[in-house]
């Protein structure tokens, strides 16, 4: 054991160095801005997707600056589709923290780093890391993987006592320079080579000694989440059509799809019976969509559109949060993937 973690990161860097990805668009800069931007859009979400969001998202927000002084219905109508949306509202909230109480600047270390929005531990290391070059672990999905593989960590990751064992590791392996090529040497084993279904083991550096590869383990660690079959829900949304017109509504800032616009909930009321409850508005035609299934991190939602046409003179009387989008702005309205789905019907 002593000798693989003495041989760690000069194994990873060499590997890096031939096999490792240098051109991402993210890279080669030492722009906290860029940097953070690219970490947040990368939680949960694969680079292939990122890249077209990252690209948008500086060609309209430029700076730090810009994005604290958007509207944050921009940034929300860009980050649609990329799920996770309070990472957008955290984004946002994170850039007027840093324009209001630094001056414009990103804090320098790690721990000021992680008292910003929405950024945690791994996050802030690896920011100050590539930033700054500052001497921190990370412990994302990847390092994860690539821990428990090589040295044969038994337990679910994410659980405190395992992760506390893995936070020790990563420590431990620091080399004392060229930080931020091993932080992304770390990254890019695990997203190329050590991944989840089908890793890469003949072109791993790692391999000679790695636990999982020496006692046939590699299928099962690391160990998955004890699994529970998740919660299956139901839900009827209104689809109200007037002429070119579809009416939507804000969600509150937190919770589910906070911030972005939706379509009304009915409840289980019958459709006509809700409609005149909410506008005393008749319909001209009622009728029921088929059902699209949306998985959750936590639960399963079974969502039935309900599918209302009304006059084009009708001027039901709406709420304050409700709104009548033109169906020619849905592309860059700030909706979440499954309601842009069924208006794209």
């Amino acid at each position: 054991m002593t000798d693989s973690i003495a041989t760690f990161a000069p194994r990873l860097l060499a590997w890096h160095r031939q096999c490792g990805r240098h051109d991402l668009p993210w890279q080669n800069t030492r722009d906290a801005y860029r940097i953070w931007l690219s970490e947040i859009m990368l939680q949960q979400t694969q680079v292939d997707t990122v890249i077209p969001y990252y690209a948008r998202f500086l060609a309209a927000f430029p700076d730090i600056a810009s994005l604290a002084a958007a509207p944050v219905d921009a940034v929300m109508g860009l980050w649609s589709g990329l799920g996770y949306y309070a990472r957008a509202r955290n984004l946002h909230a994170c850039a007027q923290r840093v324009v209001s109480e630094h001056g414009g600047v990103f804090p320098a270390t790690a721990e000021q780093i992680a008292t910003l929005p929405g950024i945690g531990r791994s996050t802030a290391a690896a920011i100050a890391a590539f930033s700054q070059g500052e001497r921190v672990a990370i412990l994302d999905g990847n390092v994860k993987r690539v821990l428990c593989r090589a040295f044969g960590v038994e337990g679910f990751p994410g659980s405190a006592p395992v992760e506390k064992q893995l936070w020790a590791l990563a420590e431990a392996l620091l080399p004392e320079a060229q930080i931020g090529n091993y932080i992304q040497a770390q990254m890019d084993l695990g997203a190329t080579v050590c991944t989840r279904g089908t890793p890469k083991c003949a072109a791993c550096p790692l391999a000679e000694d790695c636990v999982a590869r020496l006692s046939d383990r590699i299928a099962s660690l690391p160990m998955p989440r004890p699994r529970k079959r998740p919660p299956l829900r139901q839900a009827r949304l209104a689809i109200i059509r007037r002429g070119d017109e579809v009416l939507l509504e804000r969600r509150p800032p937190k919770g589910i799809w906070g911030g972005l616009l939706v379509l009304p909930e009915i409840g289980e009321a019958a459709t006509a019976d809700w409609l005149a409850a909410q506008f005393d508005t008749p319909a001209l035609s009622i009728s029921t969509g088929e059902v699209l299934r949306h998985t959750f991190t936590h639960f399963v939602l079974d969502i039935t559109p309900e599918h209302i046409a009304l006059a084009a003179e009708a001027r039901p009387q709406l709420s304050d949060a409700q709104q009548w989008l033109p169906l020619s702005d849905i592309a860059d309205a700030a909706l979440p993937a499954p309601v842009r789905s069924l208006l794209s019907r």
